[in-house]
């Protein structure tokens, strides 16, 4: 929420210049229509009368002083430069330069971080860029596979973008009985766009060849879509005017693609999304809380390295929270590995340092916080989300 709000103040600053900046580009732009017009006027007047030039010329200076054209363009120029000399401060103030003095000295697993660059790349298709970094990381060896995986996958993806379907049916077809597994219609959703694209050429018995062929297994979970699609038959010299229309739309291509790129990483043990894109885009929301804590902690660099868990909330969007975490009800810490947290025998949970502490160390019993049961320490059971 934070974040949002100084990024639309800087937006604002920066619609504040651009606005300042129209406004001087067309008084300085009616400054110069005005100073043409009476140079053209004079112009006409010295082709077209016997008078003495030099009176023309001094009626063009008296026009011209008239004019006043600096004068006229002070007031917009200086507002200008007072939005532009502005900016660059909200500039820095919201996208603060230094981000180093949030940076903590932790040991990374470079192969790691080189294979999770690398496939980035390969996902993207940028098959020379990835091959040049894994060569320049020295992690040759490690590329082929992941290279080939992606490949394929790149090349099925551009083969739809040319509308053919061919090679995604072939992979979706060999991987049939691990997406029924995964609950996915993907090869459903393949057919349903090769029936679609026979339909659009006119072929009505094509297409029902086709339909009778590959729909077959699907009739049992699936019959509505299926009678939709033979519904179409009715219409295959208008489709874009029945209304089966929408099934033209190249939307269903892109949902479709989507959802094959969602299977092929699936099947390849990795995520949908790329973790390199991923990672950047949780550290760009969580970096401005820490900066700022940084910035207040300024003499206690040495604690911010010791510390194991952050030491102010980061709030991050739905989709970059991938597991469950657990808050203990009673010191408000978060559990770690550390400090678990401990299903008691009432079957409520707490922290474990905070259990040790109501126990006096499992020394004696003691009152649950949410329920009159007493608890015995030692009975308490480690929970593992």
């Amino acid at each position: 929420m934070g974040l949002t709000m100084e990024l639309n103040n800087l937006k604002d600053a920066f619609d504040r210049v651009a606005k300042k900046q129209k406004l001087s580009c067309s008084k300085v732009q009616e400054v110069m229509d005005q100073i043409v017009q009476e140079i053209e006027k004079a112009i006409e007047m010295m082709q077209s009368t016997t008078l003495d030039h030099k009176s023309i010329l001094a009626e063009l200076k008296k026009k011209l002083h008239e004019i006043a054209p600096l004068a006229q363009l002070e007031g917009t120029q200086k507002e200008l430069n007072i939005a532009l000399s502005k900016y660059p401060k909200a500039l820095e103030k919201t996208l603060n330069p230094d981000i180093s003095k949030a940076y903590r000295n932790i040991e990374f697993d470079s192969h790691t971080v080189n294979q999770i660059i690398a496939s980035h790349f390969y996902r993207q298709g940028m098959f020379d860029v990835g091959d040049c970094f894994i060569t320049e990381a020295g992690e040759a060896g490690a590329a082929a596979a992941m290279r080939s995986l992606f490949q394929e996958m790149y090349q099925i993806l551009e083969a739809m973008k040319s509308r053919n379907l061919e090679p995604a049916l072939k992979w979706a077809a060999a991987n049939s009985d691990k997406l029924k597994e995964n609950g996915s219609d993907l090869l459903l959703g393949l057919h349903q766009l090769q029936f679609v694209k026979i339909l659009q050429k006119g072929s009505r018995e094509e297409a029902l060849k086709y339909a009778r062929t590959n729909f077959v297994p699907f009739a049992g979970n699936h019959m509505a879509e299926i009678q939709k699609l033979m519904g179409c038959l009715l219409y295959s010299d208008r489709l874009s005017e029945s209304p089966y229309a929408h099934l033209l739309s190249p939307t269903n291509w892109d949902i479709v693609a989507e959802e094959l790129t969602r299977q092929f990483c699936n099947l390849l043990g990795q995520s949908y999304q790329s973790p390199l894109s991923v990672t950047i885009a949780a550290g760009v929301q969580g970096l401005p809380p820490l900066l700022k804590f940084m910035t207040v902690m300024a003499g206690k660099k040495q604690e911010w390295q010791s510390m194991k868990q952050l030491p102010v909330p980061v709030e991050l969007d739905k989709e970059f929270q991938f597991h469950s975490i657990f808050v203990c009800p009673v010191s408000k810490e978060q559990s770690t590995e550390d400090n678990p947290p401990m299903l008691m025998s009432c079957g409520h949970v707490l922290c474990k340092q905070s259990i040790n502490k109501m126990s006096k160390n499992g020394s004696k019993t003691f009152k649950c916080p949410y329920c009159p049961s007493d608890v015995d320490a030692p009975r308490c059971r480690q929970l593992n989300f």
